[in-house]
């Protein structure tokens, strides 16, 4: 199995909202990143990103949740032109996992209409709701009609030990990690929001953006053991650490 890293934006918040004791009028900016796994048995992406009209127009497509997060990526920063850098195009795509249905997260979703979603049921039940607008859950970026799979444990994807969903709740009811393990290169986990930022796990601090935080500090206990057993943990908006990883065409195996 292959993993490839692929850019889904960038975004410029404040950085109070990850970092508490920040100033607020400091702002930080924000890689978003989609992960492309090539297995024998099909090609699957974790997480699609923004969608490429918020480059433009994020009011447009966002509302007012646009005033919280500032698209600065350029147009071709999008996990559509990403795939086609690795000569793949959506409809090469059999399985889209959301880690969760936040708009940076499943923004390119309507792309893959081939594919079959996968989801907590936590948070399919959290974006049905009738106040999920509110909590930022926009259905133009995750309410399309191709099939939903909503899972509520872990999970072997394949059955061979290579992709593992892992439910990790806390940024929102039902966040999904997934671990990874690569014949050459090793475990990785892609934590998501679950861990959004180097400094949140190694500080143990909640963000601002968080909606149990009794329920993230179990999940980030649960990243933290992972980590101490050799697992790299791939951090959702982590600045540094996209300087640092492969990306594109030069893959993880």
């Amino acid at each position: 199995m292959k993993m490839h890293i692929l850019s889904g934006g960038r975004l410029r918040m404040r950085k109070s909202v990850y970092l508490p004791e920040a100033d607020r009028s400091e702002t930080i900016d924000l890689p978003v990143s989609c992960v492309l796994l090539r297995h024998s048995q099909g090609n699957v992406l974790f997480d699609t990103g923004c969608h490429p009209s918020t480059v433009e127009d994020s009011v447009g497509r966002w509302g007012t949740m646009a005033k919280a997060m500032t698209p600065i990526g350029g147009p071709q920063e999008n996990v559509v032109s990403e795939l086609a850098n690795v000569g793949l195009v959506p409809e090469d795509i059999d399985v889209v996992v959301n880690s969760h249905f936040h708009s940076d997260h499943c923004g390119c979703n309507e792309f893959f209409k081939r594919a079959t979603i996968f989801c907590h049921q936590e948070e399919l039940r959290a974006a049905q709701s009738s106040d999920a607008v509110q909590k930022g859950y926009i259905p133009a970026d995750w309410q399309h009609p191709m099939p939903v799979v909503a899972i509520d444990r872990e999970r072997d994807f394949f059955g061979d030990g290579k992709l593992t969903l892992l439910p990790l709740p806390g940024h929102t009811p039902g966040t999904l990690g997934a671990v990874v393990n690569l014949a050459r290169d090793g475990s990785f986990l892609m934590a998501a929001d679950a861990v959004a930022l180097r400094e949140n796990l190694e500080r143990e601090i909640m963000p601002r953006n968080t909606w149990d935080p009794d329920k993230a500090m179990g999940s980030l206990r649960e990243i933290q053991r992972l980590a101490r057993a050799g697992t790299k943990v791939l951090f959702g908006h982590d600045a540094r650490q996209w300087e640092e990883v492969r990306k594109g065409l030069d893959a993880y195996e």
